[in-house]
């Protein structure tokens, strides 16, 4: 457990260029080289000491790895989880008390751990391969854990006993049921698998022969919608095991789905892919309502290098018609629904791996390749906060509900739980 070390402020400023709407955050972190250069001309240095640093330098580079320099020098949490040995993949909040996390990791292992102190309250053990999905059920009765080889295991939280396995193909993404003791996985057949907890009654809904790589169970729990790497979206029927909307051609990706997602009453369902797009459906008809296309705003990559860009994330606001998009080259996008046009851009200076939205406020949270969290203000555009602790990239972040806790993973091996602080509030 570490104490945070400092108070997660807004470290940037904010510049506005003209009437673009552009923001752009200038870190105003530690000093630059050239200026620790000039200050350092006039410093006799110890030579044996500056010997020891680079033997102590040459010993740590291995861990370092890929981390920009001084990114792991400030930390904002207030409770870290270390009992991962890898990247920490996944992390879901108990719904019903928010007090316990399931992460799970490379290192093959799970495990179910409190908030408030990070003691682990018991292992989900016997994974085979990396652990990259987990989840509580609706009530917090039940947790799930998955490996990438397609082992699932369900384990009673109370009494912290494994109820269920089953295996499947390479597991893609898993997911409860949002009402129902139901678990729903999607695998690389391009099948997506219903099972009934913890009877294992089960289900399956054969998609095209490719991955089905990213679902979600839309909030009336009798449908799913399935994105598949052939660029295809499915509704399923979840009683009847049919598929209600096919979306492919032009009302589909023209690459692999990333992600998924619908707004609260579930009368809209937005898609996201590897071709930049993401695609406004409406669930009940099946129709595409708009597509969002992202010019890029990141400057060109350096010579030989691909530019690559993807949509990584995206999420709709409960309280304003609003939809986020978090893309791989930085951009944080807010479309507005009702005008279906670009509302804010807010650009992050590496690639964004996920967002998520406060469930009461027009705030999105991002968490990035950088190792920081970020709070945006989705009407100004402006950046509220910024908490870092990790010194690897954040794989995966949840938020409780009263959005006063940031539980992170991260590349680092470690799981952090940071106490956001708001103003307004």
């Amino acid at each position: 457990m570490e104490p945070g070390s400092g108070e997660g402020g807004a470290a940037g400023a904010l510049h506005f260029h003209g009437d673009e709407e552009i923001i752009e955050v200038v870190e105003l972190g530690p000093p630059g080289p050239d200026d620790l250069a000039n200050e350092m001309e006039d410093v006799d240095f110890d030579e044996e000491a500056v010997e020891g640093a680079e033997e102590q330098a040459w010993e740590t580079e291995e861990e370092d790895e890929g981390v920009e320099d001084g990114m792991e020098a400030q930390d904002d949490s207030e409770v870290t989880f270390s009992e991962h040995s890898a990247s920490v993949f996944c992390v879901s909040l108990d719904p019903t008390t928010n007090t316990l996390a399931v992460t799970g990791g490379e290192d093959d292992k799970a495990f179910v751990w409190r908030l408030s102190d990070g003691e682990r309250l018991f292992e989900c053990s016997g994974h085979k391969d990396s652990v990259t999905c987990a989840g509580f059920s609706h009530d917090s009765m039940f947790v799930a854990t998955g490996d990438m080889s397609g082992l699932i295991k369900v384990w009673q939280v109370d009494t912290k006993e494994e109820i269920w396995s089953f295996e499947v193909g390479d597991l893609e993404w898993m997911e409860w049921h949002p009402q129902a003791h139901v678990l729903l996985a999607g695998t690389a057949d391009g099948n997506s698998w219903m099972w009934k907890i913890p009877s294992g009654e089960c289900k399956t809904f054969q998609g095209p022969s490719c991955p089905a790589t990213c679902g979600r169970v839309l909030p009336d729990g009798k449908r799913a919608v399935v994105g598949y790497e052939d660029g295809t979206v499915r509704i399923w029927d979840l009683k009847q095991g049919s598929s209600l909307h096919v979306l492919k051609g032009q009302d589909g990706h023209q690459g692999p789905l990333t992600c998924v997602t619908s707004n609260k009453d579930g009368s809209l369902v937005m898609t996201g892919s590897v071709d930049c797009h993401a695609k406004l459906v409406n669930s009940a008809t099946g129709k595409v309502v708009c597509v969002f296309k992202m010019e890029s705003a990141a400057s060109k990559p350096p010579a030989g290098e691909a530019e690559s860009n993807s949509v990584e994330s995206l999420g709709f606001c409960n309280v304003m018609p609003l939809a986020a998009v978090g893309y791989l080259d930085g951009t944080l996008a807010i479309y507005d629904i009702s005008t279906q046009s670009l509302r804010q851009r807010c650009q992050h200076e590496s690639g964004i791996v996920q967002l998520l939205w406060e469930d009461s406020a027009p705030v999105v949270y991002t968490c990035s390749l950088d190792g920081a969290v970020r709070l945006w203000d989705a009407r100004s555009g402006k950046m509220i906060s910024e908490y870092r602790g990790h010194s690897a990239e954040i794989l995966d972040f949840a938020v409780n509900k009263d959005a006063s806790i940031v539980v992170t993973t991260s590349g680092d091996h470690q799981a952090k739980v940071f106490c956001v602080q708001r103003p307004d509030r």
